[in-house]
């Protein structure tokens, strides 16, 4: 925070040039933050208040230097986080350091080259041009600010997160980055009353994006509440689908997987057991790990049917067919939920040393059952959850 404290005592000191403009961006800006969204997490919370930031940063000599932008974002930013704060809704000091760092650089870059004149020069589709690539410049920025603070705050390495952020800029974030090189252009053009007609479609996307988000997460009850059933029914422990899939998860990503294929494999991981409902004996404790290979493909088998009939998306059916083939015929999804089961049912009841027993036994089993790069990124994900939950010495 450095950064945005140095501009606001700059700001402060020297006074504000262009008020009008200062404010009209400033009141968009702490709008944006209002709006939020607070519920599933979402590269892009707030993306009204992100497009007016970048906005107000390449509006060039109307804005009154990289300092005052950076001011002005980062108090509006401030004044809109207030509330979420206040009700402890969500942790706001990542987002609004990148919030800051990420204006402050597309600032830098805008005003840079505005006091070259390379804007004067270049006139029509070339300034469209030189705009988008600043806008490109500062999406890159962004994304290697946010796999930086995630890698600092998790532990997660930063390659895997990096081509995450990477990954999601085509989605919300070039609507973003749209949205804002139009306002700077129409302000310059129209005057302030740009802000709220261009504004409007992004913040409509943004609800739409919400109900979408929140439609997800009703999907991802259904799947979480099926996968119950199983324990319920008594044929596995307690906590066991969630378990798995939480664990499996860490393991994708840290294999790099996309977030499409992190989902898939989060609700196989979840319904990995229910073919076990078909079952007239259940297997003591669940653990099919230690069953004989044709006993687990049947039972692999008969949770495939099940899945499938649930309406649930095919290809998570098909990693819960395909959990037992052999390992070097299996999609990297099942092979992670295959080791990560065995995993846990191997550490679950094992006491304090289970853990690195489980581990090693899956280790010794990556000669043909087990995958050594799938067992090796479990290893690394369970290092890091015990460096995270350590006690301070």
């Amino acid at each position: 925070m450095f950064v945005a404290c140095a501009a606001l005592a700059h700001t402060f000191w020297t006074g504000l040039d262009g008020r009008h403009a200062a404010l009209a961006f400033g009141v968009l800006v702490a709008v944006g933050e209002l709006s939020r969204w607070t519920g599933a997490a979402v590269r892009e919370a707030a993306p009204l208040g992100t497009a007016a930031a970048l906005s107000y940063a390449l509006l060039g000599d109307g804005a009154g230097g990289a300092g005052q932008v950076v001011a002005v974002v980062a108090a509006a930013s401030l004044l809109g986080c207030v509330p979420h704060i206040a009700q402890g809704r969500s942790p706001v000091r990542d987002h609004l350091a990148r919030r800051v760092l990420t204006v402050a650089f597309a600032a830098l870059c805008f005003q840079s080259l505005s006091r070259q004149g390379v804007f004067r020069q270049w006139h029509g589709p070339g300034h469209v041009l030189l705009v988008l690539a600043v806008l490109a410049l500062t999406a890159l920025c962004d994304a290697v600010l946010a796999a930086a603070l995630a890698h600092a705050r998790s532990g997660w390495p930063f390659g895997p997160r990096l081509r995450e952020e990477l990954r999601a800029l085509p989605g919300i974030g070039s609507a973003v980055g749209a949205t804002g090189a139009v306002m700077a252009l129409a302000v310059t053009v129209v005057g302030l009353w740009a802000l709220p007609v261009f504004s409007l479609p992004l913040l409509l996307t943004h609800l739409s994006f919400q109900r979408y988000a929140a439609v997800r997460s009703t999907y991802r009850q259904t799947i979480a509440s099926l996968a119950r059933a199983t324990e319920i029914a008594g044929y596995t422990p307690a906590g066991h689908a969630h378990r798995v899939a939480a664990l499996s998860r860490a393991v994708g990503r840290d294999l790099g997987l996309t977030w499409a294929e992190l989902t898939v494999l989060e609700y196989a991981a979840l319904m990995h057991d229910i073919g076990q409902l078909s079952l007239v004996d259940p297997v003591p404790a669940g653990a099919t790990a230690g069953l004989p290979a044709a006993e687990q493909r049947r039972i692999a088998l008969l949770g495939g049917a099940v899945v499938r009939q649930t309406g649930v998306d095919a290809a998570v059916a098909v990693v819960v067919e395909r959990q037992a083939d052999p390992c070097p015929e299996q999609p990297v999804a099942a092979r992670i939920v295959r080791a990560v089961n065995a995993y846990e049912e191997m550490a679950r009841d094992a006491g304090p040393g289970g853990p690195l027993r489980a581990l090693e036994e899956l280790r010794l089993g990556t000669a043909g059952d087990y995958a050594p790069e799938v067992v090796e990124a479990l290893a690394r994900v369970l290092s890091r959850d015990c460096l995270a939950t350590a006690p301070a010495g």
